[in-house]
């Protein structure tokens, strides 16, 4: 059996965990009778043949290690159907160098985009196997995402962090959190840290409705404010700007604030007099080693894709549902962007116990 393996879009910590089980789940199953090529820095390494031959020696003792040892990269998906600088069909090449090695399957390991081009290769007859890592939690299909508590647990301690500084000189603190599209990691880590105010992309925000919470704080007391905004997060006025017109506002505004975090701090200076600081922790969200959660999450990933390669059953994503690993078709998923329900139990918990979403 030969097994092709690539790791691409952001990288995130438990990317050698997930490749390890899935190696290590072939291994059983298969003993000797087993090769694995290793595509290096993402569809780069597949478009150009760039690939590694591999061991079992070279997935030991990478479950506690971050990062992916293929090395990863970003490949939009919308440019994968048109040729390169010198030409080469991009789509054509993949295929011939899966071919050439005379591949069983290919396990892509990746996010939303990387989950388009695998149901590309998938339609162009490949066999493929599908992974689903972001930090970001936002594949539609599956319930949860490897990579997103290891995430979690790194903004919450940089708000835990913030809150002691913040109190101590009755500061406005904002933490700005990665999710352009979506609020999952901000919605999480904001509920765990005990942040006051949390800013969605799904959840449009009016200035009024923050200086309201920052206000009722002080009346309560309390001198300080730690909002966990979304590096995605948007006001109401500009949700509803046509597409167009609100693309070419915000790139205005990017001239004068270097992210919304910056915008939202200015108005809120302006409005209170308040010092606000922004403390943006940024790739350090994607470091370090994989939690305890994401080492089995993708382990049991891994191994499912194993069994799942070794039953033939190609062309689908290993999800994790209600808490059990199964098989969804990549036809069913690709493209679709699991988001934050505004209207989620979640959301109106947190509402419940004071916590304010500018809406």
């Amino acid at each position: 059996m030969k097994i092709g393996m690539l790791t691409s879009g952001g990288d995130c910590q438990a990317l050698n965990a997930a490749m390890r089980g899935v190696v290590k789940g072939l291994e059983n199953i298969c003993r000797d009778d087993l090769e694995i090529y290793g595509f290096l820095n993402g569809y780069k390494g597949l478009i150009y043949g760039d690939y590694r031959k591999l061991t079992g020696a070279d997935f030991s003792g990478i479950l506690t290690k971050g990062g992916t040892i293929l090395g990863s990269s970003r490949q939009p998906f919308k440019l994968m159907r048109v040729p390169d600088e010198n030409g080469l069909d991009k789509v054509e090449a993949m295929k011939s160098n899966y071919k050439r090695l005379g591949l069983d399957c290919i396990v892509i390991l990746g996010g939303n985009g990387t989950q388009k081009t695998a149901n590309l290769l998938r339609e162009e007859g490949l066999n493929v196997i599908h992974l689903p890592k972001t930090i970001d939690n936002d594949i539609y299909g599956t319930d949860m995402t490897f990579g997103f508590y290891s995430a979690v647990n790194i903004a919450t301690k940089t708000i835990d962090c913030i809150h002691t500084t913040a109190a101590s000189h009755n500061r406005v603190f904002i933490v700005e959190v990665m999710g352009h599209k979506v609020g999952w990691l901000t919605l999480y880590a904001g509920v765990a840290s005990g942040a006051d105010i949390i800013l969605l992309p799904e959840i449009p925000y009016e200035n009024v409705k923050i200086l309201d919470a920052i206000q009722k704080r002080h009346k309560q007391g309390k001198g300080f404010t730690i909002l966990a905004v979304a590096e995605g997060a948007i006001s109401k006025d500009d949700a509803a700007l046509p597409k167009k017109e609100r693309k070419e506002k915000l790139a205005k505004e990017a001239k004068k604030w270097p992210s919304v975090s910056y915008k939202i701090a200015d108005m809120i200076t302006q409005a209170t007099g308040s010092e606000v600081r922004v403390t943006i922790p940024g790739h350090m969200q994607r470091g370090g080693s994989p939690c305890p959660y994401d080492r089995i999450l993708s382990t049991r990933l891994g191994s499912a894709a194993a069994k799942a390669i070794v039953d033939r059953k190609f062309g689908n994503m290993v999800a994790i549902i209600n808490g059990e690993t199964k098989l969804v078709p990549l036809a069913e998923v690709a493209g679709k962007l699991k988001m934050v329900d505004p209207k989620s139990r979640m959301v109106q918990e947190a509402k419940r116990i004071g916590i304010s979403f500018g809406d």
